[in-house]
């Protein structure tokens, strides 16, 4: 049969669409022309199949070969269509049997010699091969990724030789066996954290409501330190959200951790990192540091160090959870519903208490105004991480709570949230607010006061009414009450510190 077709898939976004592969031995002179809107790594795929079969033992066709990857509007780019176009050629050509290629779909780059070597985003393919009812064909080095899901439909594979052998019957392929459950614990505890009671409790409300914060104070009071705890106090992550953020990791190129897969992703970027790196980008559209924190935490310290625009960028992916990149040929989207933290320090020189501080009014107020109005408007609290008093590190130091004590109360207060809303407080939308955290008269008037009197947006009342109710979860209040508005009140530090200045 001089006509054959294979199924393999593509990769777009974070899903793997199916693409037919359709090969055609046309007589005329020898030839081998790609077709069906192929980047130039997929062009090159010529040679390194031709290379391939021959040094697997095949015979190269040498008629007019013509493959199709269809749908024609689609893009395909990287070396995932090598096997897919061999094994169309060898069925074309009659050198392995058609029949079962119907159920089957194939992925991998191939070699030289002909071994299989591994592709990005294997897990996508995987999940929608599994929805087809299709076994998926894939190379030996994609085995932990295929294994996350089981039953799996991948069977695995080290050299082209293998695949053969096994469409005739003469060996077996490879079943990815399941990653074994470890015992995936964070290893750093609040309780290190000397001091910062205040910060401590911000750092809880953000773990329970999944409130973006700010840390704000000077140089080595413990913010970065307090940051990276924040993981530990965090419910474990559903099946689906894991697989989610292995399908966002698989497709960049990440490799997947059998200890650690399980775990929230705490992604903290260098301060010189692009919009690219930060929200995703590139001809070819790949998930940037947002997507990567996907269902975790995206750690940004320093602050005040990154560029304005690179932080603007992240205003609307916080209100909508998604990022879109357009391109020409098509447009991509990815999820990023991640928890913002930041640090910072309050001025140039890092303090701004008298005595310490080396800048003036104007300059710190020069200073923050790096960072724009709406960008801090998406901070649910800041709060100060003051240095510590005099005595505090040479006193003995009283027992405090661990992570695992406080963990126990963020998942309770999440709880409470998911019956209540099916979501935490911090995605509450304007009209959800109304319905499920309603305030007395007084308490809102009072609210309203404080609102007008420390100059804040609309946005920062709904923010501040998500944290009271939090607040609320954390104590088990069914209602919220004034003493809950007034704590949420108090993590206002930013607003706070430039008022103070324009004084």
């Amino acid at each position: 049969m001089s006509l054959a077709v294979v199924f393999a898939r593509a990769s777009l976004g974070i899903t793997a669409p199916l693409v037919t592969v359709e090969a055609h031995l046309a007589n005329g002179l020898p030839a081998f022309n790609i077709v069906g809107l192929p980047e130039t790594s997929v062009k090159e795929a010529r040679d390194r199949v031709r290379s391939a079969l021959l040094n697997s033992g095949y015979e190269f066709p040498a008629r007019r070969i013509t493959v199709n990857l269809a749908p024609a509007d689609l893009p395909k780019e990287g070396g995932r269509f090598d096997l897919p176009i061999a094994m169309a050629i060898l069925a074309a050509s009659g050198q392995i049997p058609i029949e079962g290629l119907k159920e089957l779909e194939f992925l991998g780059e191939l070699a030289l010699t002909g071994e299989l070597r591994a592709i990005n985003g294997a897990l996508p393919a995987v999940l929608a091969a599994r929805d087809s009812e299709r076994a998926l064909i894939l190379p030996l080095d994609n085995a932990n990724e295929a294994g996350l899901i089981q039953p799996s439909p991948a069977r695995l594979a080290k050299h082209l030789l293998d695949i053969t052998a096994w469409l005739h019957h003469e060996a077996e392929l490879i079943t990815p066996t399941g990653m074994s459950e470890q015992d995936c614990q964070e290893d750093k505890d609040l309780c290190e954290v000397i001091g910062q009671a205040g910060a401590k409790r911000a750092l809880e409300i953000a773990a329970a409501g999944q409130h973006n914060l700010l840390f704000l104070g000077p140089p080595g009071t413990g913010k970065s330190m307090l940051a990276s705890r924040l993981p530990g106090l965090l419910p474990a992550m559903s099946e689906t959200e894991a697989l989610e953020i292995a399908a966002i990791r698989s497709i960049s190129g990440v490799e997947l951790n059998p200890k650690s897969w399980r775990l929230r992703a705490f992604r903290q970027p260098h301060h010189s990192s692009s919009a690219v790196a930060l929200v995703g980008g590139g001809s070819i559209p790949r998930p940037g540091e947002i997507s990567l924190a996907h269902n975790g935490i995206l750690f940004l310290d320093e602050l005040t160090e990154f560029e304005r625009r690179v932080l603007d960028a992240l205003r609307e992916p916080l209100e909508t959870h998604v990022i879109s990149i357009a391109r020409a040929a098509r447009s991509v989207t990815f999820p990023a519903c991640f928890q913002l933290i930041a640090a910072m320090n309050p001025s140039p020189c890092g303090h701004y208490q008298e005595g310490y501080s080396r800048s003036s009014p104007e300059q710190i107020l020069r200073y923050l105004n790096k960072i724009s109005g709406p960008f801090l408007d998406r901070f649910d609290l800041s709060v100060e991480v003051a240095l510590l008093p005099p005595g505090e590190l040479s006193r003995p130091r009283p027992a405090t709570e661990t992570s695992s004590i406080i963990k126990k109360r963020v998942l309770a207060a999440r709880a409470l949230q998911l019956s209540r809303a099916g979501k935490t407080n911090a995605r509450l939308s304007a009209a959800e607010l109304e319905r499920f955290c309603p305030l007395t008269q007084g308490d809102a008037q009072f609210l309203e006061q404080a609102l007008h009197s420390m100059k804040l947006s609309i946005r920062a009342w709904h923010k501040l009414i998500r944290v009271a109710r939090t607040i609320a979860d954390l104590e088990q209040s069914a209602d919220i009450k004034r003493v809950h508005l007034i704590e949420a009140l108090g993590y206002r530090a930013m607003d706070k510190l430039i008022a103070q200045l324009q004084f």
